[in-house]
């Protein structure tokens, strides 16, 4: 789905129009009230030493609760929205829990989860509690289990698609919480749905799906069915999923996604935890032995399987049965292709965070946050807003860590704007290079090294100040950062991806980040390529100077900095920088720190006044 230009629209009979849907969508059910109670019941046996330390890591691990940097009396809830959507009272609830058990602000992840940092073990049993009563589960949102599922936000208004994704992401995730077969796998699993091969995480994930369509035995039909992705994921190591056939009728998906994780069950390693999600067991393997048995296991299971068991994916029952409203009959105004930092503001907004939906005269707005944080008082305002000016009535998360409203009359983006600006959450960029993300890093993560997440906020304000987001040729590029090499923050897929670490300059240790370029998620799935170490308080000099020379060196005002970055990743450059030794060298004069004793700021981290340190503790992504 192409940008939006982001248009001013006019229509006729604007007066007589109906904002919302008469039926607001029912908030699904994915918890139970009996785990909270159980939850509470193990804290007490846990504060009493009945039960071990790694008795009940696994318990709360397994219930959505994290342990947070070094403090044990306080944890970081994990919130699954599967597939990303959400409702109007669900933000509403989340922005209540926030307030009363946590700091008053919630984050969003990378994988369409929803974080409240810095809650009292003691309290986490009564967040649960209200994300109960909204029909929220933090169940499986961490350990060694099925993870959140997601979804494509633009599925369902994507025009490139084959058809909407979104029931069947909704059946898998249903099939699988609770699910006896996944509830102690090796390590966690995740499983990806994307819309069309351009939108959508599922060439690094697991499982990864993307809608496709075959021609139906009569000539006349199509059959529909996905394109099934295995064994990709980001880390450490990183691999790239592989296609298991050219098609997988829809009525196999099921099959396809239970012998996986049972193959993952039964193979995956158990011993070495740095080696123990599914891309390794397949790199290990080798593809085409693993496909095999994938394809030999599906059989297997589809001979075994239950009506019973079978019945618990029900696609039919997670269609959303609700038609959207027409809208309103469009007049277009000219379209901002050119926008600029000190223009209208709206007009800034609404060229990058806009999108026509190919439902004619609707629009995907997208808000723009700081690494994904959002107030109470600002999920409450954007609450509103979805109720009363969203025909769909439920918002999207992101992987870029914003929030995505579909059906937006285009008669209802002034009004819209206005909303979000009275709760300062009409910032632009979400769709350009200043969108930047960020992990939580060292504000919460025991195995974060930097403060990946202030450096995101650092590098959106600072691109938004100079207005980076106006420039359509940047549009495309990404960049990602990840407090260290596990990848949290995606930095492999980014176009200019920073993992954090630490390095010895001089006779002080300093806050460094290695630098990638050329990754992307799209329709190839590329790996970023590791370029140099940069020192943290040397990152935005080093990303303006390669926006600089990008500038100065493109091939055409038609390069985009992300075609000028794959280019200069294969050696393919024209000017003087041909490839990765000549962006070091031209980097390498700009990213030089001072002596410590001249500039100890210099050597500080990003939010931290204090001495740095590379301290870590005992890693929680893993049961």
């Amino acid at each position: 789905m192409s940008k939006s230009k982001a248009a001013t629209t006019a229509a006729t009979g604007a007066s007589s129009r109906q904002k919302g849907v008469s039926q607001p969508k029912p908030n699904p059910r994915w918890g139970r009230e009996e785990e909270t109670e159980f939850f509470a019941k193990k804290v007490k046996l846990f504060r009493q030493g009945k039960i071990s330390e790694d008795e009940f890591r696994r318990f709360r691990l397994q219930h959505g609760a994290y342990g947070s940097r070094l403090h044990a009396d306080y944890s970081m809830v994990r919130i699954k929205v599967p597939a990303g959507e959400i409702t109007p009272d669900q933000i509403e609830k989340i922005a209540s829990m926030s307030e009363a058990f946590s700091i008053g602000s919630a984050h969003v992840t990378t994988r369409q989860n929803i974080q409240l940092h810095w809650v009292q073990l003691e309290d986490v049993s009564e967040v649960m509690r209200g994300l109960v009563e909204s029909g929220l589960t933090t169940r499986e949102a961490c350990g060694n289990t099925v993870r959140n599922v997601m979804c494509s936000h633009f599925a369902g208004v994507c025009p490139n698609e084959e058809f909407d994704p979104t029931p069947y992401s909704m059946a898998i995730a249903k099939f699988f919480l609770r699910n006896p077969m996944c509830q102690n796998l090796p390590r966690k699993f995740k499983i990806n749905f994307g819309c069309c091969e351009k939108h959508g995480l599922v060439k690094v994930a697991d499982i990864g799906l993307i809608p496709a369509t075959k021609q139906g035995d009569d000539g006349s039909s199509r059959t529909r069915g996905f394109r099934i992705y295995l064994g990709g994921g980001l880390g450490a190591a990183s691999f790239i999923g592989h296609l298991l056939e050219d098609f997988t009728p829809e009525d196999r998906v099921l099959a396809t996604c239970m012998a996986t994780v049972r193959l993952f069950d039964r193979h995956g390693n158990r011993e070495n935890m740095a080696r123990n999600r599914m891309r390794y067991l397949v790199h290990e393997m080798g593809w085409e032995k693993f496909q095999k048995m994938v394809l030999k296991e599906r059989v297997a299971v589809e001979m075994t399987t239950s009506l019973a068991t079978a019945a618990n994916y029900d696609v039919a029952a997670q269609q959303d049965p609700r038609q959207m409203p027409k809208a309103p009959k469009m007049v277009r105004l000219p379209m901002f292709d050119k926008v600029t930092k000190d223009g209208p503001a709206f007009e800034r907004w609404l060229h990058s965070n806009a999108v026509a939906q190919k439902q004619e005269g609707y629009f995907t707005v997208f808000i723009t946050l700081g690494a994904g944080d959002i107030t109470a008082s600002q999920l409450r305002v954007l609450a509103s807003a979805i109720r009363d000016l969203s025909a769909e009535g439920v918002a999207r998360l992101t992987p870029q860590q914003n929030f995505a409203v579909r059906y937006v009359r285009g008669t209802d983006l002034a009004e819209f704007y206005d909303r979000l600006a009275t709760a300062g959450l009409a910032n632009p960029g979400a769709l350009t290079i200043a969108s930047a993300v960020g992990c939580s890093g060292t504000t919460s993560c025991n195995l974060a090294i930097t403060n990946s997440h202030r450096l995101a906020k650092e590098v959106q304000r600072k691109f938004l100040e100079l207005g980076l987001d106006t420039d359509n040729s940047l549009a495309d590029a990404t960049i990602k950062i990840s407090g260290c090499p596990n990848s949290c923050g995606q930095h492999e897929i980014a176009t200019i991806g920073f993992f954090g670490g630490a390095s010895r300059i001089g006779n002080a240790m300093s806050p460094t980040y290695t630098m990638l370029f050329g990754g992307s998620a799209g329709e190839a799935g590329e790996l970023g390529r590791a370029v140099m170490r940069v020192p943290a308080k040397r990152v935005m000099d080093a990303l303006l100077k390669i926006i600089e020379t990008y500038r100065a060196e493109r091939a055409g005002e038609g390069e985009t900095l992300h075609q000028w970055i794959t280019r200069i990743v294969k050696g393919q450059g024209t000017g003087s920088v041909k490839g990765l030794e000549e962006i070091k060298a031209l980097l390498t004069p700009v990213i030089q720190l001072p002596p410590a004793e001249q500039d100890p700021d210099a050597y500080r981290d990003f939010g931290s006044d204090s001495k740095f340190t590379a301290k870590t503790a005992r890693g929680e992504c893993a049961a």
